[in-house]
């Protein structure tokens, strides 16, 4: 057996018997080697404490069968060593684990034909399950914005904002990845099987945990990590303050990512968390898919220009023309001398600013003298 076929062997074995996200496993087989610590675990070496939490699951261990029945059903165990690696996901390395989950997955289980080394420029839209239409809508119009650009929209594919975020890609022929908490051959939530199973037709449904496996609790923290770090950066719709959302978010800043958070009413429970995060300047508030893209991009890309209010005649006139307009009656005309007065300006100014006003339309002359034309009420 080749090494490289040993190393996968490995971690096909390592994936099937660990929680994800477990913190040692990462750095022992970063340090060891998969095929290495593997082997030592079958030999009964209690590496970090690994044996002792792992012998139920390790005496069953058959790495080839768990290979074997994940291609049959068309789910691929990528590792490190394959060129589709998401090298993003390497920056976890660096990073302190959180609630005793962290370090780069072992392998990652995929379900569909899009790469997952297309998702350098991808973008993770996250929120609360129990999302408003509001949210929702914001959610898909992102997700539609950004996944005509070809980036990669990533959720979790759970109801409410990541329902919403997938849908809004869909739409827009963008792609998108679903992440998930349990084995990628899994329906979990089951009322998203058509989502999924579109996902997986067209884009990539993975997860870090081995075929087979159950959603859990833990197993949700570990996933919010993968997000975060697959992607450029993450996009907050929507979260209460005990929300999910916002471990993402934690680990979005953690890992440097730019993370962006939508605001919504300052009322709504479900955005408490949003706000909490620009109010302190963990995430750059953002209104729309333009923003984000703006936000994402390279520098001097998907720049956009500052919103402005139309422009209205007035705005063109010199502040002593805008002191002249301002002193022309409504109803009835009156004479040059009498608009100087209430403007408090020379008589030749006023005159000479009269007739300038006339050219734009702003003010007529008419036997009772001058008076403010219609334009000059827009």
């Amino acid at each position: 057996m080749s090494a490289e076929s040993a190393d996968r062997l490995a971690r096909a074995a390592l994936s099937a018997i660990s929680e994800p996200g477990d913190p040692r496993l990462a750095v022992l087989a970063d340090e060891m080697g998969a095929t290495v610590l593997y082997r030592q675990l079958l030999e009964e070496s209690n590496v970090a404490g690994l044996h002792t939490d792992l012998a139920a699951r390790l005496a069953a261990a058959d790495p080839e069968r768990v290979l074997t029945d994940a291609a049959r059903q068309g789910v691929r165990f990528v590792t490190p060593s394959d060129t589709e690696w998401p090298t993003r996901l390497d920056d976890l390395t660096s990073v302190a684990p959180i609630q005793e989950r962290g370090g780069p997955p072992i392998g990652l289980w995929v379900r569909g034909p899009l790469r997952l080394d297309r998702l350098d420029t991808a973008v993770a839209v996250v929120g609360s399950r129990s999302a408003t239409t509001y949210g929702a809508d914001v959610a898909a119009e992102i997700a539609a914005v950004v996944g005509r650009t070809d980036r990669c929209i990533v959720s979790g594919a759970a109801f409410g904002i990541d329902q919403a975020a997938h849908r809004g890609a869909i739409a827009a022929d963008g792609p998108t990845v679903a992440v998930l908490a349990c084995g990628a051959d899994r329906v979990y939530p089951t009322a998203h099987r058509q989502l999924l199973d579109h996902i997986a037709a067209e884009g990539a449904v993975v997860s870090e945990t081995a075929p087979g496996g159950a959603p859990t609790r833990i197993r949700f923290l570990s996933r919010n990590r993968l997000i975060a770090a697959l992607t450029v950066g993450t996009v907050v719709v929507e979260a209460a303050v005990r929300s999910g959302a916002l471990n993402t978010a934690n680990w979005a800043s953690r890992l440097n990512r730019v993370l962006l958070g939508v605001p919504g009413p300052v009322t709504s429970a479900s955005s408490q968390g949003v706000h909490q995060l620009i109010r302190t300047g963990a995430a750059t508030l953002v209104t729309s898919g333009a923003e984000v893209l703006e936000a994402v991009g390279a520098a001097g890309e998907h720049l956009l220009e500052v919103p402005r209010g139309r422009e209205l005649p007035r705005d063109r006139l010199t502040p002593r023309q805008r002191q002249v307009l301002d002193a022309v009656p409504v109803a009835h005309g009156a004479r040059a001398d009498s608009i100087a007065r209430a403007a408090g300006l020379g008589l030749v100014e006023v005159g000479s600013a009269l007739v300038k006003l006339e050219e734009r339309g702003l003010v007529e002359l008419d036997e009772a003298g001058w008076r403010l034309a219609a334009r000059a009420h827009t």
